[in-house]
């Protein structure tokens, strides 16, 4: 993080919402891509297309990165975390196929907390006592999101629970990334990081990816699946901006909104495309812990405020 002379709060704030934003509706349009496209072919549209826009962005600025100067430690932990990123889109994706944008976009709050938990194993991090009540909010309103849910999960294995094991997989495949990125970014900037990972998905899932079925999109889900590629550049950018001019616990802080704007943007939807979507059946209980996952995750950064800690 910056000096606080650096620091710019109000653009910090915008670019934070804005990732929020972004990543809040990215459920909703990411599901109608995938009523024609495979999850695969999804992810491998949106790697290549950010792939594409960072080269340029990197090239014009002549900070392409060089492999070679990477000793094979690091080259490992950059295999390792591009491996975890490609995994995360993909599961994703297949678990947002079993469930609603409503669940899925609550289900993934879990990775920020697997990064502290990662942070204490490998960085020697220590949470505050902010950060174990977000924990305890966090656990307890996932509970409640579920709580007409709980028999089904916990009974069988079905569409609906094997969405959320792998939605929970890609929470933890994010982690890795994250973790890593965290020791890779003094070696390398966050943008050449992010150019090497989205090329290496752009070639690992070349062999398994339907290309032609883009022939086959009707112009919502080619509009949508164009959006969704479009995300990944002003999302991930924003929130690598935001985390350069502004603290990370309040740029974590604001993103933790994300639910909130899916669950908005899911009532939208619902209105404008009412043949592509059913309604979520969401209790008010649900909506409490929806609401107490958010109040968690906000919690707990900022408890990564305290004196002492770079944030």
């Amino acid at each position: 993080m910056q000096s606080s002379s650096e620091v710019r709060h109000w653009y910090g704030f915008f670019l934070a919402l804005t990732t929020a934003v972004m990543w809040g509706v990215l459920p909703v349009f990411l599901k109608l891509s995938l009523e024609k496209m495979d999850p695969v072919t999804i992810t491998w549209y949106r790697f290549a297309v950010a792939a594409g826009f960072v080269l340029i962005v990197l090239w014009r600025n002549n900070a392409l990165p060089r492999l070679s100067s990477l000793n094979k430690h690091h080259a490992g932990l950059l295999t390792i975390a591009s491996i975890g990123l490609i995994i995360n889109y993909v599961l994703y994706l297949k678990g947002l196929d079993y469930l609603n944008p409503e669940t899925a976009q609550v289900l993934i709050q879990l990775a920020p907390f697997m990064v502290m938990l990662g942070g204490i194993y490998l960085y020697k991090e220590k949470f505050s006592r902010l950060e174990w009540l977000g924990a305890f909010l966090l656990f307890v309103g996932m509970l409640l999101f579920f709580n007409n849910r709980l028999d089904e999960l916990l009974s069988s294995l079905n569409n609906y629970s094997l969405g959320v094991i792998m939605i929970v997989l890609a929470a933890i495949t994010w982690a890795v990334y994250g973790l890593l990125q965290k020791r890779l970014l003094r070696q390398m900037g966050a943008k050449q990081i992010t150019l090497v990972m989205y090329t290496a998905g752009v070639l690992a899932l070349l062999p398994f990816s339907s290309l032609g079925t883009l022939t086959q999109l009707d112009s919502l889900q080619f509009w949508s699946l164009a959006f969704c590629c479009i995300n990944t550049i002003v999302g991930y950018g924003a929130f690598t901006e935001a985390m350069f001019v502004w603290h990370a616990s309040k740029v974590s802080a604001v993103i933790a909104l994300a639910p909130l704007v899916t669950i908005a943007s899911m009532s939208l939807a619902l209105r404008i495309w009412p043949d592509h979507f059913v309604a979520s059946d969401i209790n008010w209980i649900a909506y409490v812990g929806a609401g107490l996952v958010v109040t968690g995750s906000i919690l707990a950064s900022a408890g990564k405020s305290r004196p002492g800690v770079k944030g």
